[in-house]
């Protein structure tokens, strides 16, 4: 199936399940098909099964987003208790359209109780309540994690799974991969039809040394032998080091939900030369999630990086939120950027590298391998330490669902092309009305014109309630540093806000007295330096907090 006959699916309201190999576009069509719920104003929910994935389409988990969390069976009290959550009780009965990616790594049993809960929450017995389920993901890839490694359930194996009976969308072709050898390779893991010429083919990968070693991402089944590896080489760097420290707002838990989501450190620790990966897509278009680089020069903001096409970035800090019902619970700040000599094989799924050193000799579960080769844009980009007889293997209940779900496709893609360009927008519409959504598109300018219009005075308002600030950026839905911005601002038009709380500690106080007599305040970079000689560690944004504390001074 193509990509555009997928999406046709998925506008007609259809609950569907789209895959395809590595690299076949499945993101991209998930993306496109949020793109067209937004312009039709349908109320939808972006999730993924892990934290990782779920950043991927700046989304939540589905743990969080339906309030089942980590439980691992729903009660009746449960579902009770569930229904007196006025946020959880308003978000699930909105919802038209739920997406869950990276569908492989959700357990069966999950997958099971969100239905149970959507349906009682909604009051509706037909499958998931009668919302819109769009799963996206490759069962061949990363298992669901489990206490007992052997004992998982993948969600296709559901009772839920086969009452919700989802169109299968298949995608086909490729846009990742390059050379027939290597395609030919990855689907014969898939079939596993493994050949001893392939064999042979992975082997001599293992004897090529790479031209450019320090550049190249290595990939590693166990998060200790990637932790050794970037620590060793940026100790290397003779450099001066750079501490980039997150920054957070919001309830604990969500906090370190996000934290634990986030492939950012919270202490991010760099220096010049270091070899870098940034971990978020822009939404400017100058990265995405595993653009590699180096770091060349630092200024206030942050980080410049130079890509490996040469691309020269000013990484600066971004944001991963917790939201509901359109507040913000929980944000974090940071650089978003990890050191990239090496990461572990989990944290690579959903990435496209053009070279990697992978080393599959310690691969413990079915598909590991699969997920790492995959990986890899062609042949030539891959260099090999070694692999064990599990790096080649996947799960056999994966390799005969995928049978069915091939047929299946067929069948829905052939069930499309009987329908003309007409009887597609006519369906499409319908679905629209029935989801309450605007037939015409969105009209974004103009909404965004009349929010920027007063953003600055609805920041103020809250201000002058002395509510903290911290808690105007997650009221109002806005980065930190935004709101930083807009209490400059409003001081330097001489409105009279209190900010005494954000004085710095005792210990703090006098350096920072001393700086301010020293430096003034019109850049923070002196100070910011004049406080780390002392021997303090301070943020830019932190630096921008203290100095509304002491904005009467400036005049």
């Amino acid at each position: 199936m193509t990509q555009q006959e997928a999406l046709d699916v998925l506008k007609m309201g259809h609950s569907a399940y789209v895959t395809g190999e590595a690299g076949t576009g499945k993101t991209y069509v998930l993306d496109k098909y949020i793109t067209w719920l937004q312009e039709h104003e349908i109320e939808h929910a972006v999730t993924a099964s892990t934290g990782i994935a779920a950043t991927h389409l700046q989304g939540v988990t589905i743990h969080s987003w339906s309030g089942i969390g980590v439980k691992e069976s729903i009660t009746e009290y449960d579902l009770e208790h569930l229904e007196q959550k006025r946020p959880t009780w308003t978000r699930l009965n909105e919802t038209k359209v739920l997406l869950i990616d990276e569908i492989s790594m959700l357990s069966g049993e999950f997958f099971t109780m969100l239905d149970q809960v959507l349906q009682h929450i909604r009051r509706n017995d037909s499958p998931f309540g009668g919302i819109q389920i769009v799963c996206s993901g490759d069962f061949f890839q990363l298992p669901p994690v489990a206490k007992n490694s052997d004992s998982y359930m993948y969600a296709f194996e559901s009772t839920a799974w086969k009452n919700l009976n989802p169109i299968v969308c298949y995608l086909t072709k490729q846009y990742r991969h390059g050379g027939n050898e290597f395609l030919e390779l990855l689907s014969a893991i898939r079939n596993k039809h493994v050949t001893q010429k392939m064999h042979q083919l992975l082997s001599q990968r293992s004897l090529q040394t790479p031209t450019r070693a320090n550049s190249l991402m290595r990939l590693y089944t166990h998060n200790t032998d990637v932790d050794a590896i970037n620590n060793e080489q940026l100790a290397k760097l003779k450099t001066k080091e750079k501490v980039f420290t997150m920054q957070n707002a919001g309830k604990a838990y969500y906090v370190e939900s996000l934290m634990r989501g986030c492939l950012a450190p919270e202490k991010l620790v760099l220096k010049k030369g270091a070899k870098v990966m940034f971990v978020k897509n822009d939404h400017g278009g100058q990265y995405v999630n595993g653009t590699q680089g180096a770091v060349i020069d630092f200024e206030t903001q942050g980080p410049i990086v130079q890509t490996r096409d040469g691309k020269t970035i000013r990484a600066e800090k971004a944001s991963w939120k917790r939201e509901e019902d359109n507040k913000i619970l929980a944000e974090i700040t940071q650089i978003p950027l990890r050191l990239a000599w090496a990461i572990t094989i989990h944290k690579s799924q959903g990435m496209t590298l053009d070279e990697a050193e992978i080393d599959l000799s310690s691969c413990f579960v079915p598909g590991q391998g699969y997920v790492a080769l995959s990986r890899v844009r062609s042949l030539e980009g891959l260099y090999l330490q070694g692999f064990n007889a599990m790096a080649l293997t996947i799960d056999e209940r994966t390799a005969v669902a995928d049978v069915g779900f091939r047929k299946r496709s067929a069948l829905a893609q052939n069930r499309l092309a009987q329908l003309s360009p007409n009887d597609l927008r006519q369906r499409h519409e319908k679905f629209i009305m029935a989801s309450g959504g605007c037939i015409e598109k969105k009209q974004k300018t103009q909404k965004t014109s009349t929010i920027k219009k007063d953003t600055i005075t609805q920041t103020k308002e809250l201000l002058e309630r002395n509510m903290p600030i911290q808690q105007v950026a997650i009221t109002r839905g806005l980065a930190l540093s935004t709101i930083i911005r807009h209490a400059e601002q409003l001081l330097e038009q001489g409105t009279p806000l209190r900010f005494a709380y954000l004085l710095p500690s005792k210990k703090l106080l006098p350096v920072f007295h001393e700086a301010i007599q020293k430096y003034g305040f019109a850049k923070l970079t002196p100070i910011q330096q004049f406080l780390s000689r002392r021997g303090h560690t301070v943020s830019y944004d932190e630096l921008r907090l203290i100095r509304l504390a002491f904005w009467p001074q400036k005049k």
